[in-house]
């Protein structure tokens, strides 16, 4: 990987944990009655996010369709089967009981995400339109 690469995807990581963190910030000012401030926060969180698509995009990351859905399987099988684990087990060893429900509930939801991205993958043209929550 060239130093450019590596800037761009560093780059993309940058942006997409800003993203969430505003979106998280917008929730603590809406909870505290700012409002104002909360979709400052989102408006700039959805700037980040045009930031990160475009770092991606330029990286050359952004594949077919099919291609992103194998990619998308393999990341969120490694979640579920092997990243998460090893932090539920670290959290259970630190006795941080908080950071293992976090976990846990998150490496639950990565299955079901691996699983949805199977199904869309054995036959993208009839997969359906659907909410998902």
């Amino acid at each position: 990987m060239s130093k450019t690469e590596k800037d761009l995807m560093d780059a993309f990581a940058g942006e997409s944990q800003a993203n969430r963190r505003y979106l998280a910030y917008s929730q603590r000012a809406e909870d505290e009655f700012l409002h104002g401030v909360a979709k400052l926060f989102r408006a700039i969180a959805e700037a980040e996010t045009v930031h990160a698509i475009k770092h991606l995009r330029t990286a050359a990351r952004v594949k077919s369709t099919r291609e992103n859905l194998e990619d998308a399987i393999a990341g969120e099988t490694h979640e579920f089967k092997t990243m998460y684990p090893a932090m539920i087990a670290d959290a259970k060893e630190e006795g941080q009981k908080s950071a293992e429900i976090s976990f846990d509930y998150a490496n639950k939801v990565e299955a079901v995400h691996a699983q949805l991205y199977r199904k869309a993958l054995a036959d993208p043209d009839k997969f359906p339109v659907q909410d998902y929550w």
